[in-house]
């Protein structure tokens, strides 16, 4: 144990940083496993840390800081259980005395089992209120806080805290095993896992341009998309999420320029595109494609994360043709509103058909959509300046350009945004 220098704080925060980032859902499912009481393990796991914060900085940061950190939790989920009053120790008390048994940090990362898609399937239990689902999986398997997914999910952050409590509560008193689930059951449940996934690449999605990939939760939720379509290699809209987040990260480095600047992408380089990831995007969704083709009763479909990886296939195809096929852009667009008609969709199907067809083509597609949040969503005003701007309706550009900067929270579109209006006369 220890490295046997100066060990500072700032050296300590950075260590747990990472083994938070890296580990968190890994370290929480393996803790809650066989209690099936995710919030003790979450408090048992804080402990560990606050512990280490205390300790390392004397003692050296140990070899494997993950292991020693799921060991020291472990002594404290069985104090807690041995002795009540153990609960009123301070973390100085718990840095002072020897624990119950010695902390064995000689325990590989690799070792610690990963339980994290079990973690998964139990949040999407159908005991599990539906509404807290994702957010549960959110928060136990990537470690994202409570105000960070209820700003996603536009709820005030008490409410989603208390809905999450609420659902770890549910979990202990129903006593959901802690296991992936055969599969007679596992096709109710898969959905709202995928989306959990989806969703943790999608919310850090303005954050990883320009970042490295390692360091961002979008690495997380490949993973995750990774470790799922290894478990279930026959179903194709597990395989379908794989190769969508494969595909969309593979031109994350291509977001920003040298200065910071966003970079939309029919304008970014391919040749700083990741080859590596476009090919095992497209192995996944052509293995996926196939099995749609050959499958039996629900597999013979094509669902919404195999329409939208195939949408950024046909981007990403850049790289080997230098072109993009518009029309199939079109055709993909409109199988997947077909397959799932949210807002989202129809106004990419709006600026697919613009590009393909010419703007007022698309500008009558997207005067066609009738939904009531049609003048809140970002996407629509900044498609429509897009497409106003380039039929040279350079006032009305201006006044959508308005719009959807007023609408814009990420600073990145914002300054994006604020440079194309400008180019149309207007700012």
């Amino acid at each position: 144990m220890g490295d046997g220098g100066l060990t500072t704080e700032e050296s300590v925060r950075d260590a747990l940083e990472r083994v938070v980032r890296e580990s968190y859902g890994r370290m929480l499912a393996v803790l809650a496993s066989g209690s099936r009481d995710i919030a003790a393990a979450e408090d048992a796991l804080h402990d560990a840390l606050e512990r280490a914060m205390v300790t390392w900085p004397r003692d050296g940061i140990p070899a494997n800081p993950a292991g020693w950190i799921v060991v020291t939790a472990r002594h404290r989920m069985l104090d807690r259980l041995r002795s009540p009053s153990s609960k009123a120790l301070s973390i100085d008390d718990e840095s002072r005395r020897e624990p119950a048994a010695p902390v064995d940090d000689r325990v590989e990362p690799d070792e610690i089992p990963d339980r994290r898609l079990a973690l998964l399937f139990v949040c999407a239990h159908p005991a599990i209120d539906p509404s807290a689902r994702t957010p549960l999986m959110l928060q136990t398997v990537l470690g994202l806080d409570a105000e960070r997914i209820a700003a996603a999910f536009a709820l005030p952050t008490p409410t989603m805290a208390q809905r999450l409590v609420r659902a770890k509560r549910r979990i202990k008193e129903t006593g959901v095993p802690f296991v992936v689930p055969d599969a007679r059951v596992m096709p109710e449940r898969l959905p709202p896992v995928l989306e959990a996934i989806y969703g943790a690449y999608a919310i850090d999605w303005p954050v990883v341009a320009g970042r490295i990939e390692v360091e961002s939760l979008s690495a997380e939720a490949l993973a995750l998309a990774e470790v799922a379509a290894g478990l279930m290699p026959n179903e194709p809209e597990v395989l379908g999420l794989a190769a969508l987040i494969c595909l969309s990260l593979a031109r994350a480095s291509a977001r920003l320029d040298a200065d910071g600047r966003f970079v939309p992408i029919d304008e970014q380089d391919p040749q700083l595109w990741n080859r590596e990831l476009i090919a095992s995007g497209e192995r996944h969704l052509l293995t996926a494609s196939r099995l749609a083709i050959s499958g039996a009763g629900d597999l013979r479909r094509v669902g919404r994360f195999q329409l939208e990886a195939a949408i950024q296939s046909a981007y990403d195809d850049r790289a080997r043709t230098g072109d993009v096929d518009r029309r199939m852009l079109v055709t993909l667009h409109r199988a997947l509103v077909a397959a799932q008609p949210t807002l989202g969709a129809r106004v990419a199907l709006a600026a697919a058909i613009g590009e393909a067809d010419g703007e007022a083509t698309g500008l009558a597609e997207l005067d066609a959509i009738e939904d009531p949040a049609l003048t809140r969503f970002q996407p629509t005003w900044a498609t429509r300046a897009h497409l106003l701007a380039g039929a040279g309706r350079r006032e009305e550009a201006d006044a959508a350009y308005r719009r959807a900067i007023d609408l814009t929270v990420d600073p990145v579109m914002r300054a994006h945004l604020v440079r194309r209006r400008a180019q149309v006369g207007g700012g």
